[in-house]
């Protein structure tokens, strides 16, 4: 502010100084002392608006702006005043500039703009419409919290039901009740699973990038789904694969699948064939290890093309099985009881093909949403029937995962790398059996 006294009064001096050479003028022409007065008082009064103007203009653009320019002068005053505020370079400069209003974005660059603003948790290849896996630990991250909301929310109905359990298991004669189908668990009735909400809160979990209206998740559509199997077992008539081969477990050795879910998956493969007499595929092909190298990146897009060959040459095979274990945190243990054993929890997982910021994903195009959905929730139902505490809720993501291949096709997250070999073979026993429930004909 002192910088600024100083030049106005170094201007003000200036003036006074070319006025005073303006008045000698006068009276050496002969004119007289009054009239040179006069003639100063009014250049000193014009002057004075005008270095008011320029100094606003120079120190206060956009104000000045906004005001509007004044009318432009060419008086001697103006002229004057032009000549000392030369002297100083900031108003030379500001003078030389000018004034313009910002162009707001077009409609166009606002919608790149908002697009651009945030992407979903799964990258996407462009070229296959299929989910880049490298963005698994967020994805991993949202699922944490939902399993820990889920846990809180049932580790009391656990409790009670192993209590109950334990309870069965003293006068039990040592038959399992996966061979006599004992039901120890909860029935519930068509009127129940009819109102959305409690079909929603009670047996789903939803990602945040998706969402599912009532008019697909309706209870009475998905268990009128006819989900038995058509053809017999004279040919294969169920496919195992496994898009995360590499996926292992606490207890895994090293180098030996047979510790791997791959193992699990040929467990589940001996049960399904020699127990419920199906004709089983069992593919141990390898779709996340390149290069010596855990590469995730083309899992879903390599597994396609070896199971869109495998159906080409089976087209008897009615039901596929993508069998995966889950990441958790390092300090939750997916467990529960069945038969008096210990027993890693499962869960069904679905694709639906649809952004909530987006609506459809046309390029991840499913025909069988509707059926992918009846075959998980028939297969929870029963878990409930049969094993309380087997399964987590169904969870329901936004993307295709293969899941568009077969009407019946089935995507289980068995336990998770926290759990034992042994509690993970322990689950496929029940899932053998509920499947058998689902797809056996009457």
């Amino acid at each position: 502010m002192n910088r600024l006294h100083k030049i106005i009064n170094g201007i003000v001096w200036l003036i006074i100084g070319v006025l005073g050479l303006y008045i000698l003028g006068y009276g050496i022409r002969g004119r007289t002392l009054s009239r040179a007065g006069y003639a100063c008082v009014k250049i000193l009064t014009n002057a004075e608006g005008s270095l008011q103007n320029a100094a606003a203009k120079c120190l206060y653009p956009g104000l000045a702006f906004a005001a509007g320019e004044p009318e432009a002068s060419s008086g001697f005053d103006e002229t004057l005043i032009r000549k000392a505020m030369g002297i100083f370079p900031l108003f030379s400069f500001m003078d030389s500039q000018e004034l313009y209003e910002t162009e707001t974005e077009s409609a166009v660059t606002y919608e790149i703009l908002i697009q651009g603003g945030a992407h979903d948790e799964n990258e996407i290849n462009v070229q296959t419409g299929e989910a880049f896996d490298i963005a698994e630990k967020v994805e991993e991250e949202n699922l944490r919290a939902a399993q820990e909301e889920q846990e809180a929310l049932e580790q009391a109905r656990r409790e009670q039901e192993a209590a109950a359990q334990a309870g069965l298991q003293e006068t039990r004669d040592g038959q399992a009740a996966v061979q006599s189908g004992e039901i120890l668990g909860t029935e519930y009735t068509l009127e129940q699973l009819s109102d959305f909400d409690f079909l929603k809160n009670n047996f789903y979990i939803v990602e945040s990038n998706t969402d599912i209206s009532s008019d697909l998740l309706n209870a009475e559509k998905l268990l009128g789904m006819d989900m038995t199997m058509k053809q017999d077992n004279s040919a294969p008539q169920i496919l195992i694969y496994h898009t995360h081969s590499q996926e292992g477990f606490v207890d895994s050795v090293p180098g030996d699948n047979s510790t791997t879910i791959v193992g699990v998956g040929e467990y589940l493969t001996e049960l399904l064939r020699d127990t419920y007499g199906y004709n089983v595929i069992h593919n141990t092909n390898v779709y996340d290890f390149i290069d010596g190298e855990l590469d995730r990146n083309q899992a879903y897009t390599l597994a396609a093309e070896d199971v869109e060959q495998i159906l080409a040459e089976n087209p008897s095979i009615e039901v596929i099985i993508d069998l995966h274990r889950d990441g958790v945190q390092e300090d939750t243990h997916l467990v529960t009881e069945v038969n008096g054993k210990p027993t890693a929890q499962i869960m069904f997982f679905n694709g639906l093909s649809f952004s909530k910021r987006n609506g459809p994903i046309d390029y991840l195009q499913n025909p069988y949403i509707g059926e992918n959905l009846a075959l998980s929730l028939q297969m929870k139902l029963n878990c409930e029937k049969y094993y309380p505490g087997f399964t987590r809720k169904v969870y329901l993501k936004s993307l295709r995962y293969n899941l568009h291949l077969r009407p019946k096709s089935l995507l289980v997250e068995a336990g998770a790398q926290t759990n034992t070999v042994e509690e993970m073979m322990n689950a496929m026993e029940p899932l053998a059996y509920v499947l058998n429930q689902v797809l056996k004909n009457p």
